[in-house]
C-alpha cells in the first residue's frame, strides 16, 4: 500500500549535539498525520533534484509526536555539506515546508519481555531513545549506542533498570576508517561481550548495515537463539552508498536473508 503524502512547515530547530539537529514540524498537514503506536515510526522526506524526474527520498525516524502541541520532531545526523538531508537540516529555517511520505513503523518494546537488548549508531539513536522512553519503570534493558565521541551523547529518558553504554569510535559515522567501521565497528564487540541475561529478550538493533546485518544479526538470531518475532534487526544505511544505492543493495539482500531465516526456522 502506498504511504500517505503529507506537507508540514518547519516550526523551529534545535541543535542537540555537534552532529545532530532536531527539527519540529507542524501544520498545514498535522491533522493528516496518522501516527502509529510504534516507537520506530518513520517518514520518507522528498527532496526535489533538478537532474531527476521525481523527488529523492530520505528516511528518518519521528522522535516525538505531540497531538496537543500539534507538532512532530525529527532528529537529523549532520556532517557538513555531505549528503542531501543533512545539509538541508543544517540550513533550513522556520517557515519553510517539506513534503514526506508516511508514517510507517513496525516495532514497539514489549513491556512483558524479561529484558530488552537495544543497540544502534547515530542513525538508529532516535528510535532507541523513543523505545527507552516507553519502557515500564521495572523494565530491564541493556543498551549500546555508538557515536563519534562524548560530545555526541544525548540525554535519554529510561527506567533505572536500563544499563546504557555509550561507545565512542573517535570519528563521525561518515568518515570513520575501516578499523572502526563495518566489520570492525566497536558496537559489535560491545554487544557480543555483554552479559546475556536469563529469558528471551526483545531485541532492537538498527544502524550501519555491515555491522548490523552481517555481524550482529547472526549473533542474535543464530548464536543466541532469539526468535524472529522477538528481534527487530535492520540496516538503516550502508557505508559508501547513498540511500538510493542502499535500497538497491538491501533489495539484493532479501534472498540471502530469507535463506538465513529458513536455516534458522527451528530457532
Amino acid at each position: 500500500m502506498a504511504k500517505r503524502q503529507n506537507t508540514m512547515t518547519v516550526l523551529r530547530t534545535e541543535d542537540l549535539t555537534t552532529h545532530m539537529r532536531r527539527i519540529w514540524f507542524g501544520d498545514p498537514g498535522f491533522d493528516d498525520f496518522q501516527a502509529t503506536d510504534d516507537t520506530d515510526m518513520y517518514v520518507k522526506f522528498q527532496f526535489a533534484q533538478p537532474d531527476r524526474d521525481g523527488p529523492v527520498l530520505r528516511t528518518y525516524t519521528v522522535r516525538f509526536h505531540d497531538p496537543v502541541a500539534r507538532e512532530i520532531a525529527v532528529d537529523f545526523v549532520v556532517h557538513g555539506d555531505e549528503g542531501l538531508a543533512g545539509p538541508w537540516a543544517a540550513h533550513v529555517q522556520p517557515g519553510e515546508t517539506i513534503t514526506f511520505l508516511g508514517p510507517g513503523s513496525g516495532y514497539r518494546p514489549d513491556p512483558a519481555a524479561p529484558w530488552h537488548l537495544l543497540a544502534c549508531d547515530e542513525a538508529g539513536l532516535p528510535a532507541v531513545a523513543a523505545a527507552l522512553a516507553t519502557l515500564p519503570a521495572d523494565a530491564v534493558a541493556k543498551v549500546f549506542i555508538e557515536v563519534a565521541g562524548p560530545d555526541d551523547e544525548v540525554e535519554l529518558s529510561a527506567p533505572d533498570g536500563a544499563e546504557i553504554t555509550w561507545i565512542h569510535r573517535g570519528y563521525g559515522s561518515d568518515d570513520a576508517p575501516d578499523d572502526v567501521a563495518g566489520d570492525n565497528a566497536p558496537i559489535i564487540t560491545a554487544v557480543k561481550d555483554a552479559e546475556w541475561l536469563d529469558g528471551e529478550p526483545h531485541v532492537f538493533i538498527h544502524g550501519e548495515a555491515q555491522a548490523v546485518m552481517k555481524n550482529l544479526r547472526p549473533y542474535i538470531r543464530k548464536e543466541r537463539g532469539v526468535g524472529k518475532a522477538r528481534a527487530s534487526i535492520s540496516g538503516y544505511w550502508r557505508r559508501g552508498r547513498t540511500e538510493d544505492g542502499f535500497r538497491l543493495w538491501k533489495a539484493d539482500q532479501k534472498a540471502a536473508i530469507a535463506a538465513d531465516e529458513e536455516a534458522w526456522s527451528n530457532v
